[in-house]
């Protein structure tokens, strides 16, 4: 009769994940009511580096965090048509609010960037040139 050994288990270090498949929906259903990442982990209970970590290990995750902020803006741009007037008689849009809102929450895409160029008089470059004229000395 031979002896054999069996073999070794490997055993996972840290923690064991958290992760779900079911938080696919529920990120999902956050962002459909316009919620952040930043809330979805305070739904979800967990860091935004969790967050992202399970979104680079599942690719399910990874399309329902995207998703997500398909939903989010959509629903942001459905509240400023809805509710961001001058005031509660009025049907016109704040303009201001809005956009500021939108700039603060989607940047990639309501940023308002400005270009700032300087000048010299009536538009003319500051240096036009440099002139180096070489002298021997005792000259």
């Amino acid at each position: 009769m031979t002896d054999t050994i069996p073999a070794l288990e490997k055993r996972p270090v840290g923690r064991p994940t958290l992760y779900d498949p079911a938080y696919c929906e529920t990120v999902r259903e956050l962002g459909r009511i316009g919620k952040s990442v930043e809330q979805i982990c305070y739904h979800l209970n967990v860091s935004l580096r969790t967050i992202y970590l399970w979104r680079d290990a599942h690719e399910e995750f990874l399309h329902a965090l995207d998703d997500a902020k398909t939903y989010e803006q959509a629903w942001w741009e459905e509240q400023a048509s809805s509710y961001m007037v001058e005031n509660k008689e009025s049907d016109r849009l704040n303009a201001t609010l809005w956009s500021r809102s939108m700039a603060a929450r989607f940047p990639k895409k309501y940023r308002e960037s400005t270009k700032q160029e300087i000048t010299g008089a009536d538009g003319a470059p500051l240096l036009t040139g440099i002139q180096v004229t070489f002298v021997k000395p005792n000259e």
